[in-house]
């Protein structure tokens, strides 16, 4: 472990444990580890995430602050404290990718890239920018936090030159399209879906060759069918959930992409998101679970992940005007609720609570660290060359 203010969460955990005198609440074997909380959590659960690589694949570092950040201003900034308590919540790869769009997009992407790079710059010693297979060993050796820089959209892709431009300044994935139709192809949202367009199959060529990730999460089923057919490389669904239970959502993933998804060598991440999860009330954790075992059912352990497309404190808790304005953001077909988290992943420390629930449905220790990192890390090293 490297010397320095990261110091390993298994002894963090333990410590904090230890200080908070709760390490002798135990309840059928649980244990409460983290003073500001009361939940108590098994400690199967807690070497599992103190020990495995975890991989959130749309995780925003902090919502409230995207949002509420005057445009122009550097909504990345954070300072030591704020890091050394995300990198508390047990995920070790944060994906922070945002929606860019429009005639802006090239010049707003850029300044994204460059928020982000100056956040690993300034603070190298407690974050790495993930561009390889490397770093991601390097962030779980040395106990920093990860960032994979991604775009959910490729409008800032004005020519398939800028594949190359972007990967130099370190983008490692893509989503090709945002919800709507763009040069690329149709989302997911639209009344029709075209597929892939000519100039969209040059850019998928052009990120085949450098080593970028195709990102379907928000593609409409057309658009996202051909992606996989002309893909060279896997293609990911980072955020997203199954059709099968959830049949009117339109972020949601038919069978037949999540096979084609699996038979291209791709891995899909669930999103956290209320209506997402369920097509009526209740929502729990138990049903968020239910999509993993839809896809594990479908095609296997090792083609399903982490996507909450969510930060560490979800939504609800946002202030009421900006929360009132991010749902107004999208198409009445997204059909949010009142509620947009779901109980016990809502909060920073929510993958214990996952792991819990995992352990509760039978799944093995391996087939855990499958599902909470090692799946999208195999298939991001494909991808990545």
């Amino acid at each position: 472990m490297k010397s320095g203010p990261i110091i390993c969460r298994r002894r963090f955990l333990k410590s904090t444990a230890y200080l908070a005198g709760s390490i002798h609440f135990v309840n059928f074997n649980n244990y409460k580890v983290f003073a500001e909380s009361a939940t108590k959590y098994s400690m199967r659960a807690i070497d599992l995430i103190n020990e495995s690589l975890v991989i959130d694949m749309l995780s925003l570092l902090d919502l409230s602050k995207i949002l509420a950040t005057p445009k122009g201003e550097n909504a990345y900034k954070f300072s030591r404290e704020e890091l050394i308590n995300i990198k508390a919540s047990g995920i070790d790869v944060f994906h922070p990718a945002i929606g860019i769009g429009g005639n802006t997009a090239h010049i707003a992407a850029l300044n994204f890239m460059a928020s982000l790079n100056g956040l690993v710059a300034e603070h190298s010693d407690l974050v790495v920018r993930i561009d390889s297979l490397q770093d991601i060993e390097k962030a779980q050796r040395e106990g920093k936090l990860g960032v994979v820089l991604g775009v959910q959209n490729a409008d800032h892709f004005r020519a398939v030159e800028d594949v190359k431009q972007f990967y130099y300044i370190g983008q490692r994935i893509t989503q090709l399209t945002y919800n709507t139709q763009n040069r690329i192809g149709s989302g997911c949202t639209d009344r029709g879906d075209g597929g892939i367009s000519d100039f969209g199959y040059q850019i998928i060529k052009a990120m085949n060759k450098v080593g970028m990730a195709i990102d379907v999460s928000h593609c409409g089923d057309n658009t996202t069918l051909d992606a996989f057919q002309l893909s060279k490389m896997p293609v990911l669904i980072t955020h997203s959930n199954c059709r099968a239970l959830v049949p009117t959502n339109p972020r949601s993933k038919t069978d037949e992409v999540i096979k084609k998804m699996a038979a291209n060598g791709g891995v899909m991440g669930i999103t956290a998101i209320r209506n997402f999860v369920t097509a009526e009330e209740p929502t729990t954790i138990e049903n968020y679970v239910d999509h993993i075992d839809h896809i594990v059912k479908l095609v296997g352990i090792d083609h399903v992940g982490i996507g909450t497309d969510a930060d560490l404190n979800g939504y609800d808790d946002l202030p009421p005007k900006i929360y009132k304005n991010f749902k107004v953001g999208y198409k009445s077909s997204y059909s949010f609720r009142e509620k947009m988290d779901i109980e016990g992943l809502d909060h920073p420390k929510k993958m214990f609570d996952l792991a819990d629930a995992l352990i509760r449905r039978g799944y093995s220790n391996e087939n855990i660290r499958a599902i909470l990192g090692e799946n999208f890390k195999r298939a991001l090293n494909q991808i990545w060359k």
